[in-house]
């Protein structure tokens, strides 16, 4: 939306402020002609997506459905084991997709093309690649952490190295990142337990790279999700052990914490994650804001104007504060990631949603914008299967460095 935007404003500034158009052939008349195609394209696309998903969602159960919603996370194992429990994930529970913990390459495809036949709709197989794939798959490239990235890379190595992962993804059949990290470090010498996954403690500079990052990721055809909202940096635990409160006034978020994401959704870029933190300058309420509809309608949908995914941390960890899907869907979250009991929490919001607690309309509204962005994510993968140190990853990972 924000670039079909960008657009209109580009031809009324063209048309609207020249006074009269030139009988000579101008370069300007092309490139309006150029964007307007361009305009015609995606609004084509984007019609398309919507009417499929439409169909989709018709022909599904309620259970099929709330289904799209949820993605546990597995490992990136092919062992017996791993593959029944994938198979019930996508029989019993008809699941949107995966989060990939530690494993191979070998079995992510194994692992798609698994979830690809059985369910109903295409599955989004995501993966944290915070510093490449080599953070989760043996064998893979592995680039420098954000906060050890050289301070004379600019957005240019950032863009490469996002198209670079994206590739490397789309070899394996992965078409979501959870990625970049936008999270701003504290001032001073306090410590924060993001570290080395930010890019610093310049808010800007976070902003710049990680959205530069993220513009890779997406023009390689794969989803990114920025996280963690609406900051983690500052945090005073962390949120694998518990829920972190983060002190800052909402004057004190505006100028660090939220810039990033300001500039990630300003670019019209696609899926945020949420944080489990307590920022009481957002929502006084002591739940983390994977569960705040303040955060997550108020000032996320309605304030910042987002219109893409949002996403929330794994809810197995202990800062979810035992809260489930249904409060996060309910909330207004779009996808759940990593759901303590998978099977109990697909029949939890069918259930709600049955009751009418939890409205259909709202269910989808909710899976309608999943199968729209799967949708526009499909893209055929090369099937080479080169992703070892190429050429193209050795190049970025020096400028990185």
């Amino acid at each position: 939306m924000t670039k079909i935007l960008s657009f209109v404003i580009l031809i009324v500034f063209f048309y609207g402020c020249s006074g009269q158009k030139s009988t000579q052939e101008d370069p300007v008349d092309s490139f309006v002609e150029m964007e307007l195609d361009s305009i015609q394209a995606v609004n084509d696309i984007s019609i398309d997506a919507r009417a499929w998903a439409d169909s989709i969602m018709d022909i599904m159960t309620v259970e099929e459905m709330v289904g799209q919603l949820i993605m546990p996370a597995v490992y990136a194992d092919a062992s017996t084991y791993e593959m029944k429990l994938i198979r019930k994930y996508a029989t019993d529970c008809h699941i949107g997709g995966v989060v990939l913990l530690k494993g191979n390459t070998r079995a992510v495809k194994a692992i798609a093309d698994t979830l690809r036949k059985l369910l109903p709709a295409p599955p989004f197989i995501a993966i944290d690649a915070e510093w490449g794939l080599a953070m989760r798959l043996a064998g893979t490239p592995e680039f420098p952490r954000n906060g050890k990235i050289s301070d004379s890379a600019d957005e240019t190595a950032l863009f490469d190295y996002g198209y670079e992962v994206a590739r490397e993804c789309r070899e394996l059949g992965i078409n979501m990142v959870l990625g970049p990290v936008l999270d701003v470090l504290p001032d001073g010498k306090r410590r924060s337990g993001i570290g080395s996954r930010s890019f610093g403690r310049d808010a800007h500079r976070a902003a710049n790279l990680g959205v530069a990052y993220a513009k890779g990721i997406e023009s390689g055809g794969v989803l990114s999700v920025a996280k963690h909202f609406p900051g983690h940096g500052s945090a005073d635990a962390d949120s694998h052990k518990r829920l972190p409160s983060v002190a800052k006034t909402r004057e004190e978020l505006d100028v660090t914490d939220l810039l990033p994401f300001k500039e990630y959704i300003g670019n019209g870029l696609t899926a945020i994650m949420m944080g489990h933190l307590y920022v009481p300058a957002l929502d006084e309420e002591e739940v983390p804001v994977t569960v705040s509809e303040k955060i997550l309608k108020t000032l996320v949908r309605d304030e910042m104007g987002f219109q893409g995914l949002i996403v929330t941390d794994a809810m197995n960890m202990a800062g979810a504060g035992g809260n489930t899907a249904a409060d996060a869907i309910m909330a207004g979250a779009d996808i759940v990631l990593a759901p303590a009991n998978t099977e109990d929490e697909v029949m939890t919001l069918a259930d709600a949603v049955r009751s009418g607690r939890f409205s259909t309309a709202q269910l989808r509204d909710r899976v309608g914008r999943v199968l729209f962005y799967k949708y526009m994510t499909a893209r055929e993968n090369s099937g080479r299967g080169d992703i070892g140190n190429t050429v193209e990853a050795e190049r970025i990972i020096k400028l990185l460095r």
